[in-house]
């Protein structure tokens, strides 16, 4: 028997109707899930709460200095007028530091989160955009009287201007009489023979890893004030700026002070006043062992063809002393000493008068740099100078070209930001700061 046609009217019949009024198990657990999972949400915020846990409302992962601060937001988002703030307060930072401003002049001063930024997990805090510092030197205004640093400066590489210790005028304001040409020569005369001097002999971090090729055997390293203005605290100067030269780490080898041929030791390198006291010690303790030494020829000579009258005086000890002391000072400021040192001779004085040394320990006053971090390059590759230079007066700083050859931006280049020479506060004028923060709040867990 043949089927009968079935029209869309009469399969629409055989649809039941009331079908999503039954029980479904996808429903019930849609219905479960809807209502759980704001309850968990819920629960979950309600116990952040009572921890006072402020993790889940962070807008990423904090840097590493403020790492312990990730779960209380409110140590830096101060709330003001009831109101919490999305932005960090300068109130909230000052209660753990107290970074003095640049300058007393400038026009105004910046809040904190403005240069520093958090929440973008662990770069450095100190590595702010150029626009932090070309705000102001782009077009630098001040407060005061008119600024003497240069007011146009927009970046590093093509921007910025020549060292100011390389600017014409500018000379070495030292006073040792030191040629570095000669000093680089080969075979030159060394204590035990020819030797070839390197740059490392003279100049090395504050803290050398190893002896002194030609100091004297009894010279240790003193501690030494590099006079680090405006350099933040974290910063190990140690190994970045170098050890100041000596006479006793670095040139009693081959420049002895020696001042008798009586005696094997040299005078000690140290004021005119102990070098007397030295030599009338070491004359004074010499003459008894050799009382034949008190009879002292005398030899006048008038003319070029008369015989030598001989005059023979017996001196008293101390007579002798003061004689051989004479002729010793004599040696010593006349030929030896002023071989490195400026010394003014003063008539009727007891001794000259010897200029200081002046050596510059940190040329570039208003920015940082670290030594330590350049150790992979030749020293002459920077100081090219050092070669030819037979001045005192000669600066051999490298210039700024010499630097925009690494650091020059992009991605294949060495960081040139203002961030990597440059600090903003200054930390000569900081101020002690009174912890408030409790170690147990840095513990809690998410």
């Amino acid at each position: 028997m043949a089927r009968a046609k079935l029209t869309t009217k009469k399969l629409a019949q055989r649809i039941d109707l009331g079908y999503f009024k039954h029980p479904h198990p996808f429903r019930r657990l849609r219905f479960i899930l809807s209502v759980a999972l704001p309850v968990i949400a819920l629960l979950w915020l309600g116990w952040y709460a009572l921890a006072r846990n402020d993790r889940i409302y962070s807008g990423g992962r904090m840097s590493a200095s403020h790492a312990v601060l990730s779960a209380r937001c409110s140590t830096c988002h101060v709330a003001q007028a009831g109101a919490f703030s999305a932005r960090a307060s300068d109130q909230g930072c000052d209660t753990c530091h107290d970074a003095p401003v640049h300058h007393a002049n400038q026009m105004f001063t910046p809040t904190c989160a403005a240069c520093h930024t958090e929440h973008r997990g662990h770069p450095r805090l100190a590595v702010t955009a150029d626009i932090s510092c070309t705000e102001c030197h782009a077009n630098l205004h001040t407060s005061g009287a008119a600024t003497h640093f240069v007011s146009d400066i927009t970046r590093f590489n093509g921007g910025h201007p020549e060292f100011a210790a390389l600017r014409p005028g500018s000379v070495d304001p030292g006073t040792i009489k030191l040629n570095h040409a000669i000093h680089l020569k080969h075979n030159l005369r060394g204590p035990n023979g020819p030797v070839q001097l390197d740059c490392d002999d003279c100049h090395r971090t504050v803290r050398p890893e190893s002896r002194w090729r030609f100091g004297s055997s009894d010279a240790h390293d003193q501690p030494v004030n590099l006079n680090l203005r405006a350099i933040p605290p974290s910063m190990d100067a140690g190994r970045a700026y170098m050890s100041p030269v000596t006479y006793a780490k670095h040139c009693a080898a081959c420049h002895g002070l020696q001042f008798d041929p009586r005696f094997q030791e040299g005078a000690p390198h140290d004021t005119p006043e102990v070098i007397r006291a030295f030599l009338v010690q070491k004359f004074q303790q010499y003459i008894p062992g050799h009382p034949a030494e008190l009879r002292v020829t005398d030899l006048n000579r008038n003319l070029p063809q008369q015989p030598i009258p001989s005059a023979v005086r017996v001196l008293t000890e101390q007579q002798w002393v003061m004689l051989r002391v004479a002729e010793s000072e004599e040696l010593l400021y006349r030929k030896t000493c002023a071989q490195c040192h400026a010394l003014l001779f003063v008539a009727n004085a007891p001794w000259p008068i010897v200029a200081k040394s002046d050596i510059t320990q940190r040329w570039f006053q208003h920015a940082v740099f670290n030594h330590d971090t350049h150790k992979l390059l030749k020293c002459v590759e920077c100081h090219s100078g050092a070669l030819t230079s037979q001045e005192t007066a000669d600066v051999l700083l490298p210039g700024i070209q010499t630097c925009e050859k690494c650091h020059r931006g992009g991605r294949e280049a060495a960081e040139s930001r203002c961030f990597e020479c440059h600090t903003y506060h200054d930390w000569n004028r900081e101020k002690g700061v009174k912890g408030s923060f409790p170690l147990s709040a840095s513990s809690r867990d998410n």
